[in-house]
């Protein structure tokens, strides 16, 4: 009796543990299902590049477009990683870019991979802090440097201490949010 009483327990905890860890693969299965890591080939290349972590590229990407390539948003942005066109312009000079890409080529994926993470690689270095540089990519560098300057906004120009726009404070949140989710998946 008390053989089968132990056979039965430790039958159990191995039907527990089996099923735990089949649950624990479906989660992640289906976490990476709605977290893709689509594009590595370029993310890859323009992450080396420009030195920008790979998983702030797919949390933007994620956050911006949810991997459609097509997008364009309500205000115009355009591909994976959204461009605006004034943006676009901004990158385009900063890049000394000679190969004649227009604001239609923001459609192609690579080159819209390569100019967003360019620009965030820009933002990075231009405020020195994640947090305000995906501020500044999603409301504008101008916004940001508006926001730093007011009293309180900063304590070195650089930082942002709070994010006045609701938007922009939940769009940070949101890719800071993706970006956790990629470090854990991948």
């Amino acid at each position: 009796m008390r053989v089968k009483i132990i056979f039965c327990l430790a039958m159990t905890v191995t039907v527990i543990i089996a099923g735990g860890i089949f649950l624990n693969r479906g989660l992640v299965y289906m976490y990476r299902q709605s977290y893709p890591r689509d594009y590595a080939e370029y993310i890859s290349l323009y992450s080396e590049q420009y030195n920008v972590e790979e998983n702030l590229i797919y949390a933007v990407i994620h956050t911006e477009s949810g991997f459609n390539g097509d997008a364009v948003s309500s205000v115009g942005a355009r591909g994976l990683m959204q461009i605006m066109e004034v943006a676009f312009d901004d990158i385009n000079r900063l890049m000394n870019d000679r190969r004649g890409t227009t604001y239609d080529d923001m459609y192609d994926h690579e080159l819209n991979i390569e100019y967003g993470t360019f620009f965030l690689a820009h933002l990075l270095n231009e405020f020195g802090d994640t947090d305000t540089a995906i501020a500044a990519y999603h409301a504008g560098q101008s916004r940001v440097y508006g926001w730093l300057n007011e009293k309180g906004g900063s304590s070195d120009d650089k930082r942002l201490l709070r994010i006045p726009s609701d938007v922009t404070r939940h769009y940070v949140y949101k890719v800071n949010e993706a970006m956790r989710i990629y470090n854990k998946l991948y």
